[in-house]
């Protein structure tokens, strides 16, 4: 399993792009993909909603369980993707393409983020 380096990563198994205009993409690592399960279910936040780091933003729902999806940082939503509402298996298949989350202003970034060989020490991948 090969976390991608450009990438930042949350202790709660959330990856994270640099900000582009200060935007940036949100999904879940294939770590927390594979020990879901088949994800049969998406509750993404809506578009303006504010998230707030490591507080609770959704859901995924898979054959196994359900897991709270947490915010890596604080900001507003600006997009949704509706591909992973409409099949949610896509969190699965593409973890870090078109299993893409959410968009978001990023209005604050927590300091404990990690680089992709950080997370794969802390994960234990």
């Amino acid at each position: 399993m090969s976390n991608p380096q450009q990438l930042r990563y949350s202790k709660e198994h959330e990856w994270l792009t640099a900000a582009e205009d200060g935007v940036s993409t949100v999904g879940i690592t294939e770590y927390a993909a594979n020990a879901l399960g088949d994800v049969v279910f998406a509750q993404l936040p809506e578009v303006g909603d504010t998230v707030t780091a490591g507080e609770t933003c959704g859901e995924l729902e898979s054959t196994k369980s359900v897991s709270d999806l947490y915010a890596p940082v604080t900001g507003e939503v600006t997009e949704t993707n509706q591909d992973v509402v409409d099949d949610p298996s896509l969190v699965n298949s593409a973890p870090f393409e078109g299993g893409w989350l959410f968009k978001v202003r990023v209005a604050q970034e927590p300091d404990d983020l990690l680089s992709a060989d950080e997370y794969t020490e802390f994960s234990g991948n």
